[in-house]
């Protein structure tokens, strides 16, 4: 099983329950398919660096997981025929960038952040 990290973009005219709802049916998508939930990061609502579907703002949903190779493909089809989505980002993590993410979420200095002199 590979790690991998996905961003989407879900449209910004949800209510939140259904914000919630459409979050709970990707997670329930990886679970069913043998793939394990690490870690969700609901960015809320956001400015768009340019216009999709003439909305100039997004709901932004980050979610770290576990799954077989072959399974984003299935994923990548069910958030294209989501009307919901705007776009969605596939990132497959590195052993590095899930020890990153595993200190970011723990409160572990990662070295990037500023100092204030």
């Amino acid at each position: 099983m590979n790690n991998y990290e996905l961003m989407v973009i879900f449209t910004p005219v949800l209510s939140e329950e259904d914000y919630k709802a459409a979050q709970k049916k990707f997670i329930d998508l990886v679970t069913a398919n043998g793939g394990e939930l690490v870690n969700t990061n609901p960015w809320g609502l956001k400015s768009l660096a340019y216009p999709i579907q003439k909305k100039t703002t997004g709901l932004y949903w980050v979610m770290e997981y576990k799954a077989p190779s072959d399974f984003n493909e299935k994923l990548k089809i069910q958030l294209l025929r989501d009307d919901n989505v705007l776009r969605q980002m596939f990132t497959v993590l590195n052993k590095y960038a899930v020890e990153y993410n595993g200190k970011k979420r723990s409160g572990v200095p990662t070295g990037t952040e500023k100092v204030e002199a």
